[in-house]
């Protein structure tokens, strides 16, 4: 059984946000991986950009960082200089720049790191299930899927747990920042330039940047202890710290992205299991099925669409000239349903192995730091969803958000049986 419809016609607009409101353009990325894996889009908004569909493309080119730049942005928007050195993070930098401030973090997001708060985990998810699922019938999104990821950035990163869902709304803010149930500020309707060197031209990154201001003093006057925050904070092994504004963006992608990747992946797992109900008892089966079933229900849900590169010289890719300065970008959810690498590509399959899904940004020096505890939440928390409940079906209407960035179920009714 399929249970994400292809609904468009094969020809859907890839830069408008309400594209997506239906769920993804599956029928137009399968007829760009056909008839046009290269594929050149015009664009009103800004310069036009090339689409890449296929997944052994899209694997080339991340490893090709000398020809495909993350300096310039990695979104479709364009950018003055200006802009983009005011908010930059270290995903829109190149080696070895982009290595150097990686490996000063690298460590703080170790899988083995990332390990030591599994019991955190299992017991925030026997929290969160405890409140939602007396109630029967609930939005799996906001009762279950948003709850996690906010509640253990807050444990992560030491912050107060009465600060953790202002902090999430700022992150929505930022990253669904095209639909107007999480912003005022929606991006392709402004009328003004006002937050142009913040976040996502977002107000939300003029708040949070001061509220990581706000963190690094506390964390200061508390005498250095150990955590998260100061293994980001403090000198590497060569005496280099992070800047003030490198680490104010890194904050604000921390909240955004580690909120929003997550929360969609497990709003498009427990999706799968309303739709597919044999996953259930194979979640309650053998535990073999924990060593594959998280990559899978996150190649499914994809949360990040695309990102966008930049070459820096002109290249052919199937006959087509790319040329240098022309923006790429990368759609995620196409290289993952890809038919010529992935087996019933629509259909969700836990034991799926080899699963070389690209969700994460494999391939390059780019790829995802927080891919560990990505893994790790929604593992534990399948786990024990798995073992609560007999059954799950859709309760209403699935919603989806209004971004051709970041996609996902922004409400997603559920009804249960314990």
């Amino acid at each position: 059984m399929t249970i994400w419809v292809p609904n468009d016609d094969g020809y859907a607009d890839l830069t408008s946000h309400d594209t997506f409101v239906k769920g993804l353009p599956l029928n137009t990325f399968q007829r760009l991986r056909k008839e046009d894996p290269i594929h050149w889009t015009d664009w009103s908004e800004g310069k036009g950009f090339w689409s890449i569909t296929r997944h052994a493309d899209i694997m080339a080119m991340t490893r090709d960082v000398e020809t495909f730049s993350s300096a310039q942005g990695i979104r479709m928007e364009d950018q003055s200089y200006e802009e983009y050195m005011a908010r930059r993070t270290f995903q829109e930098t190149d080696p070895p720049e982009h290595s150097v401030t990686r490996m000063r973090m690298m460590k703080a997001f170790s899988r083995s790191t990332m390990a030591t708060f599994e019991d955190t985990i299992r017991q925030l998810c026997t929290d969160i299930l405890d409140k939602a699922l007396p109630k029967i019938e609930f939005d799996a999104t906001k009762e279950i899927a948003r709850e996690l990821p906010m509640k253990m950035l807050g444990r992560i990163m030491g912050l107060p747990e009465e600060d953790l869902p202002w902090l999430v709304d700022k992150g929505d803010a930022l990253m669904a920042n095209s639909d107007s149930d999480f912003t005022d500020h929606v991006v392709d309707e402004l009328t003004t330039d006002e937050f142009k060197m913040m976040p996502f031209n977002s107000p939300a990154g003029a708040e949070l940047f001061a509220y990581a201001r706000k963190l690094v003093k506390t964390h200061n006057e508390r005498g250095n202890p150990d955590g998260i925050l100061t293994a980001i904070l403090k000198p590497d092994k060569h005496g280099n710290v992070i800047d003030e504004l490198e680490f104010l963006n890194f904050f604000c992608l921390l909240v955004a992205a580690g909120n929003d990747t997550t929360r969609y992946s497990i709003a498009a797992g427990i999706q799968a299991m309303c739709h597919q109900p044999e996953l259930l008892d194979q979640m309650r089966g053998d535990d073999e099925i924990w060593k594959t079933a998280p990559d899978e229900i996150i190649r499914w849900a994809s949360p990040t669409l695309y990102f966008r590169r930049t070459a820096t010289r002109d290249v052919e890719y199937h006959g087509k000239t790319i040329k240098k300065g022309d923006k790429v970008l990368y759609w995620h959810p196409s290289g993952n349903r890809d038919e010529t690498v992935f087996e019933e590509p629509l259909k969700v399959n836990l034991a799926r192995n080899p699963n070389p899904h690209i969700a994460f940004g494999q391939g390059g020096p780019h790829v995802c730091l927080g891919m560990w505890l990505a893994r790790l939440e929604v593992r534990v928390l399948f786990q024990a969803l798995s073992k609560r409940i007999k059954s799950i079906e859709p309760a209403g209407e699935q919603q989806f958000l209004r971004s051709n960035f970041v996609g996902g179920l922004k409400n997603l009714p559920v009804k249960v049986v314990l």
